[in-house]
């Protein structure tokens, strides 16, 4: 599988003499944040196609965003951060994802400069799997039906997404955000076909659970999660190793936190983790985020909660192993 990033570094690649598109591709388009079960049946769609005319299978993506291009802080959070969701798109076997800055030079792209620039002068696209309501371009004149009129003029066709329900209801990314603001996180899993999940880089803290007797491994996050509080977690890592333990994901209000971390104390465990991926799986929500009115309300308040995930991993079952 392939990364390629940028329209410009697209168009560099089919000019070399053995351009990973040079056949052509057949490509869809979309956010993917959660690549849940929508996005797997999508993704199962254009294996499908790229298989039957021999080339690559393609997913294009865009970064930041659209949502948090134009609505900021206001943008609805990320169920993943992109290496993530890059991951997620490689063990589905995705030959190629396209990730496309998108910027004021993108957005003032028109219907027709997309399909003309993109499409076809970048991807050459034979096949398109897009949604029946799929909309792009600065004018907004960009939908399925222009898609499917130049197809037949330029040579690729187009196919629309195949709908998944579950309960009877459209999986989307929207809907699972719903799901995890509400900490049904069970029903999250259903709707992913996955654990609900966060993966990132442990970088050094401010050391303060280390001070108050509960280190933790911590994780910047680059967009808003779509979880805030406090989780029991089962965290795998790089050596293989799975430990349960206790999870604040959020802005930390008790010590003026400004970026999204996500901190993980890991039971019984002691050593260094500094630089190392960690795998954090949520398995049950204890309780909000809130903030304390000292560092001593708050370290009888994370006492409690060791106690109430310890209770709840015993009546559940713990998922450390060891290698």
């Amino acid at each position: 599988m392939r990364l390629i990033r940028g329209l410009t570094n697209l168009k560099s690649l089919s000019q070399q003499d053995e351009a990973p598109l040079a056949n052509g591709c057949v490509a869809t388009i979309g956010n993917f944040d959660g690549v849940h079960l929508g996005h797997q049946t999508i993704i199962d769609q254009v294996h499908e196609k790229a298989l039957e005319l021999g080339v690559p299978s393609v997913v294009m993506v865009f970064e930041p965003q659209p949502r948090e291009f134009f609505q900021g802080r206001d943008a609805p959070p990320r169920l993943m951060p992109f290496r993530q969701k890059f991951e997620l798109l490689l063990a589905s076997g995705i030959d190629v994802v396209l990730c496309l800055r998108f910027n004021e030079r993108f957005r003032s792209y028109s219907g027709m400069g997309f399909i003309e620039d993109v499409l076809i002068d970048g991807l050459g696209v034979r096949h398109l799997v897009v949604g029946d309501d799929f909309r792009f371009g600065c004018d907004r004149a960009g939908d399925f039906s222009l898609l499917r009129e130049v197809g037949v003029q330029r040579g690729f066709t187009v196919e629309n997404t195949r709908t998944v329900t579950v309960h009877g209801e459209r999986v989307s990314s929207t809907r699972i955000r719903g799901v995890l603001s509400e900490n049904r996180i069970n029903d999250a899993e259903d709707l992913l076909g996955h654990p609900y999940r966060i993966r990132g880089r442990i970088v050094y803290g401010r050391q303060l659970g280390r001070q108050i007797g509960a280190p933790t491994a911590n994780i910047l996050l680059p967009h808003m999660p779509a979880l805030k509080g406090v989780y029991v977690v089962s965290a795998t890592l790089e050596d293989g190793r799975v430990l349960d333990g206790v999870a604040n994901i959020g802005l930390r209000p008790t010590v003026d936190g400004k970026q999204p971390s996500l901190e993980v104390h890991l039971f019984d465990f002691a050593g260094t983790l500094y630089g190392q991926r960690l795998d954090v799986v949520f398995r049950h929500a204890l309780r909000d985020e809130v903030k304390f009115d000292s560092v001593d309300d708050l370290k009888e308040q994370i006492a409690r909660d060791f106690d109430d995930a310890r209770a709840w991993i015993a009546g559940h079952g713990s998922s450390a192993t060891e290698r």
